[in-house]
């Protein structure tokens, strides 16, 4: 099939590299023509496992990239729009783009098309694109059809989904969407299809149930920290109730990134708009701040202070395997050690880049030092935190760190390290909601 897929970002790439990996023919479009160039590449713009190398087997014969959006969707059966929708001061999801591109669309359109709603939008998205295509020439069906994508499983997530949403009540669209999704509905058939306002709801749904089970995990582990639980055992015992399953029962320092955060508040304006109070959602939201004040103050007790204090800091991404650093619990830990007159030296292994840009908006850039080495982050510090779960950071070498240590503090805000084993080498170990 021929597709088009208008913005090469983390949605729209990882959809457009995937749908030639099974064969079909796609041009990628976006307005940025030095991205495209690095596109041409073979230069992915973040860091997704096993993407560049996909886009390197499929790059030219399968994939093209263009910054011409009349000239990508001419001939294209489906075009995709999977453009940013930003918050906006209130909560509520930026539609200027995903309208901007509709209007184009629209005036383009040489062919009837569906045109795919793959980024993510509030309910009634749907019916105004479909108000703003009305005007083309062409007959374009406008399908909400919501990724559902887990950043550093990506690839995985889109060949072996564990759903297929398909917004629709255009029996012709939804069986252009059946062929195009094929290869990847052979073993059993995961399209649901339902109305484009169901549709629509089912991605801030999904979204606002997982971080609500974070912010529930978090709330618990404060609980075992003023009961003397462990909140370990309290997972443990959760998870093994099949009604509720182990998946996001891990306690930390709560969800960051570009999804949970905007999707929850936007979710929660919707309702507003609506005069539908969701109460839940707002609660993860509140909880999920939480974590990280708390560890602030559990280290300002242990450490005697933090004024003066060198923390090392392992891990800058809001979770493994990315180097998403949007809304990252790291980030806002390291500007609460930096107002507490504390000095921070922070590791990771991809997302220093990233980490540092933000850093630089925060007008932290200066005050923070960054090493890909994160043995030497902990050189002289009084205390190491875990903030981010990178497997290479789950076995460390304690002895080394004994010896490089000021002291021998650490704080582990995803409870994945042993804490005997740092017992044993006499450091102070605190984990989250840890006995």
């Amino acid at each position: 099939m021929r597709v088009a897929v208008i913005g090469t970002g983390y949605v729209g790439l990882v959809a457009g590299v995937c749908l030639a990996e099974s064969g079909a023919d796609v041009v990628c479009i976006d307005v940025d023509p030095e991205k495209l160039r690095r596109l041409e590449k073979g230069e992915v713009p973040f860091f997704e496992p096993g993407l560049a190398a996909m886009l390197a087997r499929n790059f030219p014969q399968r994939i093209t990239f263009t910054n011409d959006l009349a000239s990508g969707i001419r001939g294209r059966e489906v075009v995709f729009v999977a453009v940013g929708t930003p918050p906006q001061e209130d909560g509520s999801a930026d539609l200027s783009r995903v309208l901007e591109v509709a209007r184009g669309v629209a005036q383009s359109a040489e062919r009837d098309l569906v045109l795919v709603l793959k980024s993510t939008v509030p309910v009634g998205t749907n019916q105004k694109v479909s108000d703003v295509v009305a005007s083309s020439r062409k007959r374009i069906s406008v399908v909400s059809n919501p990724e559902f994508l887990k950043e550093g499983a990506a690839i995985e997530d889109f060949l072996k989904p564990d759903r297929i949403v398909v917004g629709t009540d255009d029996d012709e669209a939804y069986a252009l969407m059946e062929r195009l999704y094929a290869p990847f509905n052979r073993q059993r058939n995961r399209i649901l299809r339902m109305s484009p306002k169901s549709a629509e709801i089912v991605k801030y749904a999904a979204n606002a149930l997982l971080a609500t089970k974070i912010s529930f995990m978090n709330e618990m582990a404060e609980l075992c920290t003023a009961a003397g639980g462990d909140v370990e055992n309290v997972r443990l015992a959760l998870g093994a109730d099949r009604r509720i399953g182990f998946q996001f029962l891990y306690p930390g320092l709560g969800f960051g990134g570009s999804c949970f955060p905007k999707d929850l508040r936007a979710l929660v304006r919707t309702g507003e708009e609506l005069g539908v109070p969701i109460r839940v959602a707002r609660a993860a939201i509140e909880a999920n701040q939480r974590p990280v004040s708390e560890l602030l103050k559990a280290m300002e007790r242990d450490l005697g202070g933090l004024a003066g204090t060198r923390i090392a800091v392992w891990g800058l991404a809001f979770k493994p395997k990315t180097d998403d650093v949007r809304e990252a619990p790291a980030l806002r830990l390291i500007e609460g050690l930096l107002n507490a007159g504390a000095s921070v030296v922070g590791s990771d292994p991809e997302a220093l880049e990233t980490a540092r840009a933000h850093l630089q908006e925060m007008g932290l850039a200066q005050r923070v030092e960054l090493t890909a080495d994160y043995y030497a982050a902990t050189q002289g510090a009084d205390a190491l935190v875990v903030a981010t779960e990178w497997l290479q950071y789950q076995s460390p070498d304690i002895e080394r760190l004994a010896r490089g240590m000021k002291r021998r503090f650490v704080f582990d805000g995803r409870n994945v390290l042993s804490p005997s084993g740092f017992k044993q080498a006499g450091f102070k170990y605190r984990g989250i909601g840890r006995s």
